[in-house]
């Protein structure tokens, strides 16, 4: 069997899908992507197809190498992004040639469902209690919420106090019916990061994500050394180099590598391996579409640190389509108390409704995030 073609989609609300076709009839899926970047991402795919089409799909391993070490400069956020939908496609492939799922190649199941969380209140954070209720009407009791707007690196204590008082809503509303963790998005800089943190321990929060920039990552043990709360990072992280790092370093508690961003399935079990031994948890980023997710989940469950899934159903970037629009077996991907069951199809599981896709891509929207500024005019951190 050999590699015949890559073919990408652009789809709303800001997606890249990736088919790559086999001379044997077997195709695959992969969500390449950078949000915001989709056409820089497609650009070094295709750029990158001249090392698979005429090989073998089955040689995962050394395509991933190749496409990793065969370019002499490497990582970063495009090329790996690019990588990860590729490592997807041929994860998708080897499991349909060989009719069993993608887990059942890794090792076999951990766990029967994977727990999953759900977004609430937005970029600005509101109407966060009433989300909630609404989401656990369905079953679900995890969700995960922005933390701040705005913040400049020295705020005043009336940012933190607004802050805060989001929390402190939700434990007054709902008590410890539900549980969440907190994002700060990278949104808070290290001198205001220690008292948001002490602030909102009283309420529990389950984790606070990226309680600052990947690149200020030395401030993480000393941040745990301040904080119960635990600490979680890693989507903006592509490698398991870089992850390497921060678990040697510590004071991070839970990984969160994205699979459409830090190399895929392949790369992402060795994050996750490495992580086990460090006794940290892992709970994949995943604000993508399905087959992103479904990657996600097929290494959430051959991984026994694997503890929270996220997934975009009504994520607020879902504008023009949700999670499982362009999907035929969408009961696949049902959730029953907040909880995926392992899928059962060959491959990823993903059933891709082509024409739809391909309607998609005809006019498909160009997301960029907000650009955001303080009152000063300066730029802030989205």
């Amino acid at each position: 069997m050999k590699i015949t073609r890559l073919t990408t989609y652009h789809a709303a609300p800001r997606w890249l899908f990736l088919k790559i076709e086999t001379d044997a009839g077997i195709t695959g899926w992969g969500e390449p992507v950078i949000e915001g970047r989709s056409r820089s991402v497609e650009a070094a795919v295709h750029e990158l197809s001249g090392y698979l089409v005429g090989k073998d799909p089955a040689r995962i391993n050394d395509l991933w190498q190749t496409l990793y070490r065969a370019g002499f400069y490497r990582g970063g956020a495009i090329l790996m992004s690019a990588i990860a939908g590729i490592d997807q496609a041929l994860w998708d492939i080897k499991g349909k040639a060989l009719g069993v799922p993608v887990y059942e190649l890794l090792g076999g199941l951990v766990r029967d469902r994977m727990k999953t969380y759900r977004w609430v209140g937005g970029d600005r954070p509101a109407e966060i209690v009433a989300q909630m209720r609404a989401h656990m009407a369905l079953g679900y009791d995890t969700f995960k919420l922005n933390g701040t707007e705005e913040m400049k690196l020295i705020d005043s204590p009336r940012a933190v106090d607004a802050a805060v008082a989001k929390i402190a809503g939700i434990r007054e509303a709902l008590g410890d019916a539900v549980d969440f963790g907190i994002d700060f998005h990278g949104r808070v800089g290290a001198p205001m990061a220690k008292p948001l943190l002490r602030e909102l321990e009283p309420f529990k929060p389950l984790f606070v994500e990226e309680p600052v920039l990947a690149e200020q990552a030395e401030h993480y043990p000393r941040l745990a050394a301040s904080t119960s709360i635990p600490l979680a990072a890693g989507e903006r992280m592509y490698s398991r180099f870089e992850f390497k790092n921060v678990l040697c370093a510590g004071g991070i508690s839970m990984l969160q590598p994205d699979l459409s961003h830090a190399g895929g399935i392949t790369e992402c079990v060795k994050i996750a391996a490495m992580a086990e031994a460090y006794d940290v948890a892992l709970a994949p980023h995943c604000p993508l579409g399905p087959v992103a997710l479904a990657a996600c989940l097929h290494v959430d469950f051959v991984s026994h640190n694997a503890v929270l899934q996220e997934q975009s159903i009504g994520i607020h970037y879902n504008e023009g389509a949700d999670l499982l629009d362009y999907v035929l077996n969408k009961d696949d991907f049902t959730c029953i108390d907040g909880s995926i069951a392992a899928l059962p199809k060959p491959g990823l599981g993903v059933e891709i409704d082509e024409d739809k896709l391909e309607h998609a891509n005809r006019n498909p929207p160009d997301w960029r995030n907000p650009v955001w500024r303080h009152a000063d005019g300066s730029i802030a951190e989205w």
